[in-house]
């Protein structure tokens, strides 16, 4: 039966992100984990009995750290006279992930990059990524931040999007690169969901002349 050990855990855990962007997943190895993190052989196999559990651990307190960090963002930076304070936070976020968490974000990526041959890590992260969308959700509605539901999910799509091309590059990205960027997410999701709402310029063309269609046949 696995060990219940909740600190040792989270060990094995942090010292599996450490090893995924230095050797990717092939290099995940119980006897790898147990080598960074500075424990016996056979540790790791008392916490998790497959590589899999091990890859799926990694995920969890991937996205546990993640938001520990965007609750302590949330909390250290005062966004009550910006214009844009959701585009403020995410760009703090951006700033932290290309460089104190880095190796985490890489992770992350490895980790979702191998989750298309894992039924069961891709389940894992769709179950992570729910949460944290809702979490983020009532983060929002905490901070008074004016962004609907819908919005969220093309929200987090456009923030991956860049964090991945931030994250995977050479580094050394200026801080402006970096706000811009968040401003383009933010008035970018929410532009979306006003596209959704309202009928496209050709839609309402169409529209018009279907009704002068049927006035003119009456």
């Amino acid at each position: 039966m696995p060990r219940r050990n909740p600190a040792r855990r989270a060990a094995l855990a942090d010292a599996a992100i450490r090893l995924l962007p230095a050797e990717g997943i092939h290099g995940l190895t119980h006897r790898a984990v147990e080598g960074v993190a500075g424990l016996p052989t056979g540790t790791a196999a008392n916490y998790f009995r497959s590589r899999e559990e091990l890859l799926v651990a990694a995920a969890e307190r991937a996205v546990s750290l993640h938001l520990e960090d965007m609750e302590r963002i949330d909390r250290a930076v005062d966004v009550s006279s910006s214009p844009s304070p959701l585009a403020e936070l995410i760009a703090v976020s951006l700033q932290d992930a290309v460089t104190a968490s880095r190796e985490r974000y890489l992770a992350i990526f490895e980790l979702r990059l191998e989750a298309r041959r894992r039924p069961a890590l891709a389940a894992a992260l769709a179950r992570l990524g729910a949460v944290a969308s809702a979490i983020t959700a009532d983060e929002h509605r905490t901070l008074g931040l004016s962004v609907s539901p819908e919005a969220i999910p093309t929200l987090v799509t456009l923030y991956g999007g860049v964090l991945f091309t931030l994250v995977t590059g050479p580094g050394g990205v200026e801080r402006d690169v970096i706000r811009r960027l968040a401003h383009a997410i933010v008035h970018g999701a929410v532009d979306a969901t006003l596209v959704d709402r309202e009928p496209s310029g050709l839609e309402q063309r169409s529209s018009d002349l279907t009704d002068h269609s049927r006035t003119s046949t009456t």
